[in-house]
């Protein structure tokens, strides 16, 4: 070992440092985290901060390189509204006006009801609510299929299709 030049400490068990972010680690069925220390978590989030169902707002699902490539068209035609990525990491659901469901069909995406709000502060946003009181502002839905039809269309014309 070389003298003066600082050392790596070993990771603890599953790969979490003691003590580092305990609070973004999921708990178990019975209430206990599953970080390193075994214990229930350290610190919780305040009540006002846990995630909220929006009655105003419904979810439009697609794959993770399909919702980034229409966040991409949607940002740079200015009209991208508030995006959230899912906990596993495969899919991203964009916050569209609530009415949506009962005219979306379009193949490669789902539209679901309703829409859980997670605060601003959480890592899942690709594009957090921003403005005043940091309300997320849905998508306009037919600029959104607009922009999904033309990343599939670019994906696709890119090797990394089809749809």
């Amino acid at each position: 070992m070389a003298t003066g030049v600082p050392q790596y400490h070993r990771l603890a068990a599953r790969g979490v440092l003691p003590g580092v972010a305990p609070a973004l680690l999921p708990e178990t069925t019975d209430g206990r985290s599953s970080w390193a220390g075994g214990g229930p978590l350290p610190t919780r989030r305040p009540q006002a901060e846990q995630s909220t169902t929006a009655a105003g707002y419904d979810t439009v699902t697609v794959s993770m390189r399909h919702g980034l490539e229409a966040v991409d068209i949607l940002r740079l035609r200015r009209a991208c509204g508030a995006v959230l990525q899912s906990v596993t990491g495969t899919t991203v659901s964009f916050l569209v006006p609530a009415g949506t469901v009962s005219g979306w069909h379009l193949p490669g995406s789902s539209c679901s009801a309703g829409a859980v709000v997670l605060p601003v502060t959480d890592p899942r946003w690709v594009m957090p609510p921003a403005g005043a009181g940091a309300t997320a502002r849905p998508t306009d839905p037919w600029v959104l299929r607009s922009a999904l039809c033309e990343a599939a269309c670019t994906l696709t014309a890119g090797g990394l299709g089809p749809f």
